[in-house]
């Protein structure tokens, strides 16, 4: 499992894990894309693996491939293992289509394992992926669990804005930070994963992923630089007669285009912040401004079901008051 350009997290774990003096609950902190959830799988293979034998003699978070526990986490049978994300609906008229959020009864199969006796090793690991989708029922049961650990029991909780989560659950936990990736790991990734790239289109999607591979990969994967330059075009010259919205709302809308509809909702804080960051006097606090409420804007959207079309013109109109400003 490669992880790459994080190795002060990596580092950081292994010395707790390495002395057993390992924090019940970690707290994995930071932007999307940046290895987050790369890390927390990779860390608790490697505590499985340590705990059950045999010994991993790798370097970082590594393990064989062939490892017994390897193998029985790839095919999701481990009996000491869970990972904890948003299910689909199984029935009903949004069928197949993932949940808002991860639900209560989901925390508390994750309590059942904790209070269940552990079957390969004295440790029993859970990953949450992601924290900022726990409904508030769901943090309220989690939060009974931070509070009395069991022995030998590891968290793993990843989470893209700790800020939002309940203060007691971030206090209950050790929290590690993970930084934006720099170019040349950016590239390598692109590289290894997209072989098909130029160097040139690379550059082009770098320039734009703001330091996320999750959202380089994407960009390649659906066609989304046209989407991110017709963005850019409207944050930086405006849009005084709608057009370039409209476009974009209309290329959105369909049903067929939702996987770049939900990309895209994850392009626009980070152009903003990022033009935020290289402007100056009023045109800062213009884009401060709507980096703020595009930000709501693309997180709500989901929850809420808001039409696409819609949340794509009013993130337009956000983008524009900065252009036009």
């Amino acid at each position: 499992m490669t992880l790459l350009g994080q190795d002060r997290a990596v580092a950081a774990f292994r010395a707790a894990w390495d002395s057993r003096q390992l924090h019940h609950a970690w707290l994995l902190a930071g932007p999307k894309g940046v290895g987050k959830g790369t890390f927390a799988r990779a860390a608790a293979l490697r505590v499985l693996a340590e705990a059950a034998g045999p010994p991993v003699d790798l370097p970082g978070l590594d393990v064989p491939h062939d490892h017994r526990i390897a193998r029985l986490v790839e095919a999701g049978s481990h009996p000491d293992f869970r990972l904890i994300k948003r299910e689909v609906h199984e029935t009903g008229t949004n069928k197949g289509e993932l949940r808002r959020g991860i639900v209560i009864d989901q925390v508390r199969k994750l309590q059942e394992l904790f209070r269940a006796a552990p079957a390969l090793s004295p440790w029993r690991v859970a990953i949450i992926d992601c924290m900022d989708e726990l409904e508030p029922q769901a943090q309220q049961s989690l939060l009974k669990l931070l509070e009395e650990p069991p022995a030998n029991c590891l968290l793993l909780l990843v989470s893209h804005v700790p800020g939002r989560l309940l203060p007691t659950i971030r206090s209950r936990c050790r929290r590690l930070d993970f930084g934006a990736l720099d170019d040349a790991t950016l590239d390598t990734i692109l590289a290894e994963r997209q072989p098909s790239l130029t160097p040139e289109a690379r550059a082009r999607l770098i320039a734009l992923a703001a330091g996320s591979a999750d959202r380089a990969l994407a960009f390649a994967e659906l066609d989304l630089v046209p989407l991110a330059e017709e963005a850019l075009a409207i944050l930086r010259r405006g849009d005084p007669d709608n057009s370039r919205r409209s476009r974009l709302a209309s290329a959105l809308a369909l049903k067929a285009a939702r996987p770049r509809y939900a990309a895209f909702l994850d392009i626009v804080p980070p152009l903003l912040a990022a033009e935020e960051r290289a402007a100056e006097g009023l045109r800062r606090q213009r884009a401060l401004a709507a980096y703020d409420q595009a930000r709501e804007t693309a997180s709500i959207a989901p929850r809420l079901s808001l039409d696409p079309a819609a949340t794509v013109f009013a993130l337009g109109t956000i983008m524009a008051s900065v252009g036009e400003g």
